[in-house]
């Protein structure tokens, strides 16, 4: 099949930090690790622009069981607010506290080719929010200027047109910065062997139907959408 037109394609390394990854990290995402020379081999890649998100918490963020009294990591959930908006609200898990701005679990992983990156964004900086996408937080009446992490502007700057998602964790971050990134209008694929799961293989089997009905390709290293990025030149 000839490349699509027009073809301008973006990598997205969705959060691959010290804190996602064994043995150490604060919240560790099963074989996390695994994923990282595939990513390296897609960073070598002639995609138009490579961009990665960082999870970047201020300390106490909301989304942390240690900022709720009497509430315990995985097991807890709170309500969410939209400051400008009390009608709108939404739940989410509560977490350790992870990726804390200035922390070393906060860092992408040092085996990641970080050189071969043309930004890197920083989100969940808003203390009062949970952000899984690495575009922005689910607030939509109105949107929180203070939760957008500048990476739609990023992909409008470089007119990209398709985007290619990797990284952690397939189950939560990966599903919501595809979502969104769909959303916004971006043909969108998701790079299945470069993506690990809170959840392991059955999370992420669930997700796939879930993404696929929004419209955002499963894909393979191997595979043929990867292969016009291959043939693809600037």
């Amino acid at each position: 099949m000839p490349l699509p037109e027009p073809f301008r394609p973006a990598l997205l390394v969705v959060d691959v930090q010290e804190d996602f990854c064994p043995p150490n990290g604060a919240l560790p995402v099963p074989d996390a690790r695994e994923i990282i020379p595939i990513i390296n081999a897609l960073l070598e890649l002639p995609f138009v622009l490579k961009i990665a998100s960082k999870d970047h918490h201020p300390p106490h963020h909301v989304s942390f069981a240690s900022a709720h009294p009497g509430a315990q990591p995985f097991a807890s959930t709170c309500t969410i607010v939209n400051p400008a908006n009390p009608a709108e609200t939404y739940a989410t898990q509560l977490w350790p506290d992870h990726c804390v701005a200035g922390t070393p679990g906060a860092a992408l992983v040092p085996a990641l080719a970080t050189a071969r990156l043309d930004a890197i964004v920083e989100k969940g900086t808003d203390a009062r929010v949970e952000t899984y996408s690495a575009f922005r937080a689910p607030l939509r009446d109105p949107p929180l200027a203070s939760a957008d992490s500048g990476l739609e502007a990023h992909l409008r700057a470089a007119n990209v047109s398709h985007v290619f998602v990797v990284g952690l964790a397939g189950d939560f971050c990966v599903k919501a910065s595809a979502r969104d990134s769909a959303e916004l209008g971006f043909r969108t694929y998701v790079v299945e062997e470069a993506v690990r799961s809170v959840g392991g293989a059955e999370a992420w089997a669930g997700v796939v139907a879930e993404l696929e009905t929004l419209g955002v390709g499963i894909v393979h290293v191997g595979g043929e959408e990867v292969g016009w990025v291959r043939a693809s030149t600037e």
